[in-house]
């Protein structure tokens, strides 16, 4: 009997046993599948999220703008979340501080939401103001839910209640540091995002941050490609592009017509080399804006009368080149009223390392109407037009005619032939005789470029001097004109036993050159002439280009003993006001005043007040281009004291002008 209970017992306990052994199988394989279970449903969330970041890459990639991508962006993040409507804001200023709300949504819904998107359209979002404002404010993802916040704070809150939503979640899109979008979205149900929610929509907003930042390389590039660095206008690629533009319209539209106006400022060189290159930068940006402007006040006078009709463009073709396109023109007079307003514009002067310049600016003008084929000669004729402009004295317009090319195509060659006529010998100077009136006696000689080309014959100066300032040789050949005349000027002093004259003419390019006053140091050494017997002549324009860069040289020069005139004085304008200031020893009285002075009251006036001024001044007067008796008796009776002139002599070869004043010494005798 106490066997069989022992027995019972025993196989009681044992099936105790098993069915702990049982349990605890069971608990740990349920254990195991759960475990199992989860790891499954995190693999799967997780080749979902991985799936949700390749559409998003993929599709932005593959995106043509900013905006495609982010309307991907929002849709695959909707479906993913289960969330029925998406929302982007981007930045205003480019470094997140405001946000505009744009029309770009994802919806699911049909019409149920309209009213909250006008809302949120309506709304400038920034310094805190709802839940976008929020993001930007922390640059951080964000959420609230309807009902736990106050309306004054999240605004839209009541609408989203209204429309049957219940939670708003946002994340930025950042570069750096800055918010450059919101994606927000709205749910249907209460959320509390959890921490790899929280972590993955960080990683889209890296992911669409390089998207924007990839877009504004590319937008960069292909700005920096057809505009200027240094005046962010259009250049020479982007305007042929719009001239392309306006000429295939002119094509297609009846009555359509467009003006190109080809703008060059008149002596950049001097006030570059004179001031430097950063005043010359100031000057080129100073006159980008000038244009600009001007521009865009007569925008109305360049359209006409249509209300969408006119594209106008400045562009920097390059150094101190500017074009322009007037498109949609009402008639032929507009770009000439253009013109004549930038020209005015442009005469104002610049105020450059504050010092006052004054840089006039010569226009060329071609009309659509003459009918070009390649957009490339519109810009060659306006080129063409606008050298006329500087050869006829600057500060100018020139309507483009076709005779312009014959002209053009004799100046290339000129240049062409201009570099080699130094070395070749073709290059001379004439010495024009300088008389006393009281007494018709020599007194000294101005010294003149003449160039005798084997083809052409004798180029006048009128001709080649403009070529050989464009082209950077008029430096070179004034070095070479200094020397020469000096070397002749201490052989006639010697032969002579006198002490006659030499005047030399400065450019404006010279004037601006720094080694000017070594230049004529080292020649006063070399040649051993009297100082005050070498008169440097400059024009008005050279010195008021740069004026008090001017002063400092002439100063210098005065300083090397070497007298200084004023050629052409009354034909420029604003050096009367600082005549006093400048050492000037003489000034010459253009031709212009001189020739037919006894047939014209005003001519003389005007020579009789420049005597006056230059003799109560303490200068000396030299009258040019006086071929009569009657002009010679009348600037005699006026005070001049020297003259200079056909009815005396021509410029002459140095063994001609040797002789004259040979003749005149064996007359004396």
């Amino acid at each position: 009997m106490s066997d069989s209970i022992n027995d019972a017992a025993a196989l009681n306990a044992e099936i105790a046993r098993l069915n702990r052994r049982l349990l605890r199988a069971t608990t740990a394989r349920h254990e195991a599948e759960a475990i199992a279970e989860r790891g499954l449903r995190d693999l799967f969330q997780r080749q979902q999220e991985i799936a949700l970041l390749e559409t998003i890459a993929t599709a932005a990639n593959q995106a043509t703008s900013v905006e495609d991508a982010m309307c991907h962006a929002l849709a695959a993040v909707c479906k993913f979340a289960y969330w029925p409507l998406g929302h982007l804001l981007l930045s205003d200023d480019g470094v997140g501080r405001t946000l505009h709300s744009t029309t770009i949504w994802h919806d699911e819904s049909n019409g149920q939401y309209d009213a909250l998107r006008a809302l949120t359209e309506s709304i400038a979002f920034g310094n805190g103001t709802g839940l976008p404002g929020r993001v930007v404010d922390s640059g951080a993802p964000a959420w609230v839910n309807v009902g736990s916040h106050d309306a004054d704070a999240y605004p839209r809150l009541p609408e989203a209640k209204r429309a049957g939503l219940r939670s708003l979640f946002a994340f930025p899109v950042m570069i750096g540091t800055d918010v450059m979008a919101v994606l927000e979205f709205f749910s249907m149900k209460h959320q509390t995002p959890d921490e790899a929610l929280l972590r993955l929509m960080a990683q889209i907003g890296i992911q669409l941050g390089r998207v924007i930042e990839r877009n504004r390389t590319k937008t960069k590039l292909m700005h920096d490609a057809h505009h200027d660095p240094l005046t962010q206008l259009g250049n020479r690629k982007l305007f042929l592009d719009r001239l392309q533009q306006a000429q295939r319209r002119a094509k297609r539209v009846p009555g359509y017509k467009f003006s190109v106006l080809f703008v060059d400022l008149d002596r950049f060189k001097s006030v570059n080399d004179g001031l430097g290159h950063q005043a010359g930068d100031q000057l080129i940006i100073a006159t980008a804006n000038r244009l600009s402007s001007a521009l865009r006040q007569i925008d109305l006078v360049t359209r006409g009368d249509e209300d969408d009709g006119g594209d106008d463009i400045v562009a920097r073709m390059g150094g101190d080149e500017f074009i322009i396109l007037l498109d949609n023109i009402s008639c032929e007079q507009v770009p000439v009223r253009v013109a004549e307003r930038l020209m005015s514009v442009m005469a104002e002067a610049f105020v450059l390392d504050e010092q006052q310049v004054i840089v006039t600016a010569s226009i060329g003008i071609v009309q659509s109407a003459s009918g070009y084929e390649d957009v490339k000669n519109i810009l060659r004729d306006a080129d063409i037009a606008m050298y006329q402009a500087k050869q006829q004295g600057r500060a100018r317009w020139v309507m483009f005619d076709t005779a312009m090319q014959q002209k053009a195509l004799r100046r290339l060659q000129l240049e062409s032939e201009l570099r080699l006529a130094q070395e070749r010998g073709e290059l001379w100077l004439a010495y024009q005789p300088i008389v006393s009136p009281r007494d018709g006696l020599i007194c000294g000689f101005e010294a003149l470029l003449r160039w005798d080309h084997p083809i052409y014959g004798a180029v006048g100066p009128a001709e080649f001097i403009p070529v050989a300032e464009e082209i950077g040789l008029i430096s070179a050949m004034g070095s070479w004109i200094l020397r020469h005349a000096c070397r002749q000027l201490r052989t006639w002093q010697h032969d002579s036993g006198r002490s006659m004259t030499m005047s030399v003419n400065l450019s404006a390019m010279q004037l601006s050159h720094h080694g000017l006053v070594a230049l004529v140091e080292q020649t006063l050494n070399e040649t051993g002439i009297i100082a005050g017997t070498l008169r440097l002549e400059l024009t008005e324009s050279a010195i008021t280009a740069a004026p008090e860069h001017a002063l400092g040289i002439l100063l210098q020069l005065k300083q090397l003993g070497v007298k200084l005139s004023l050629d052409d004085f009354g034909t420029g304008y604003s050096s009367l006001s600082q005549l006093r200031r400048l050492p000037i020893d003489t000034l010459k009285i253009d031709r212009s005043f001189v020739s037919q002075m006894d047939l014209h009251d005003d001519k003389r006036q005007i020579a009789e007040v420049v005597m006056m001024l230059a003799h109560i001044l303490g200068m000396d007067v030299v009258a040019e281009g006086a071929e009569t008796v009657a002009e010679v008796k009348l600037l005699g009776e006026m005070g001049a004291d020297f003259v200079q002139g056909y009815y005396y002599f021509k410029p002459m070869r140095a063994d001609a002008a040797e002789a004259a004043w040979r003749g005149q010494s064996a007359m004396r005798t």
